[in-house]
């Protein structure tokens, strides 16, 4: 069976070819509503599927964005998607969802195949050394708009981030006044721009108050595996600590476990904070005290600017910094 053509839907409807894809297309102002009625009810019977590369061929739009995201298992992301497609849906978009693994190759593969695809615009979480991939979006006249994560030469490009360095200081600041002076950091991953600001936050903080030691320091990289292995080192590094400040939530995750599995008692013995407060922080028993980023906002906020923007709209804006709000919970 062939697929169903507008020329189909006009011979049943009595109508011109031109009027069904005037009513398709939404340029039907001109069509009187009992016209349009009958086409759209035609359409829906003979499951018509609008040819949208057609479509996006004569409208310069596809009426599709896509999200290149790095990891679609850290809940962070996976939370930010959903804000991203609420608002789209609303403002009748669809979505293409790219997970990159943080491989800038298969980020760069994505964002050709999104090209390829006549997409409208891409909002980008960055996987780190992300240069080439804006390259090739500027070389295309792609819009986008980067979110969470910096990319160098950034103040030029639109983009929607939160106050990092800030949220770290304040949770510093209520760990010291809590009487906390033994305060571990681990750290997120060396190549992105967050990692190095949340790292800026706590020293400055820890020297503020005069208890900044290099030691207490230790690596990490955004993921429960992270978190795991810093704090097996961190426990057998120093047996008398007040609090563990994780980069994210993920790793403070991981960290918890590590240390209930080694009969800490959380927060008697140890205190714990995180960053980002993803869902299942407060899902977790006990609850994570930890940096929340307005997640949902952030994204609602990134899909707007880019459609804007695809709209032909001049923001004078380019960036939006969102602040952190310490939520204080079982942890601490």
């Amino acid at each position: 069976m062939n697929n169903v053509t507008m020329k189909d839907i006009a011979e049943m409807a009595g109508v011109s070819k031109a009027t069904v894809s005037m009513v398709m297309n939404k340029k039907d102002a001109s069509i009187s509503e009992v016209t349009r009625k009958k086409i759209l009810k035609i359409a829906k019977e003979m499951s018509y599927i609008p040819n949208s590369i057609a479509r996006s061929l004569s409208t310069k739009k596809s009426g599709t964005i896509g999200i290149i995201l790095p990891d679609i298992t850290n809940p962070f992301f996976s939370e930010m998607v959903r804000a991203i497609e609420d608002k789209a849906e609303r403002l009748e978009y669809n979505l293409i969802i790219c997970n990159t693994d943080n491989d800038i190759e298969k980020e760069q593969k994505y964002i050709e195949l999104l090209i390829s695809k006549l997409i409208d615009g891409i909002i980008f979480m960055s996987g780190g050394k992300s240069n080439e991939s804006i390259t090739i979006l500027k070389n295309n006249n792609v819009p986008f708009v980067l979110v969470d994560r910096y990319i160098e030469g950034y103040k030029d490009d639109y983009g929607v981030f939160c106050l990092n360095k800030q949220g770290v200081i304040d949770g510093v600041q209520y760990l010291y006044e809590k009487g906390n002076r033994k305060i571990v950091f681990v750290k997120g991953r060396e190549d992105i721009e967050i990692s190095k600001q949340r790292l800026e936050g706590y020293i400055d903080a820890m020297k503020n108050y005069g208890i900044y030691d290099e030691k207490y320091i230790f690596e990490g990289d955004f993921n429960v595996e992270g978190g795991i292995i810093a704090t097996k080192k961190i426990i057998s590094c120093f047996q008398d600590l007040d609090a563990i400040f994780y980069s994210n939530d993920m790793m403070a995750l991981g960290g918890m476990k590590i240390l209930l599995r080694n009969d800490y008692k959380i927060p008697r013995d140890i205190s714990i904070i995180g960053f980002d407060n993803i869902h299942i922080s407060e899902i977790i028993e006990p609850e994570l005290t930890t940096i929340s980023q307005p997640i949902y906002m952030m994204g609602k906020k990134a899909c707007s600017i880019l459609i804007d923007v695809i709209n032909g709209e001049l923001l004078t804006e380019k960036q939006v910094y969102f602040k952190t709000e310490l939520i204080i919970r079982g942890t601490t």
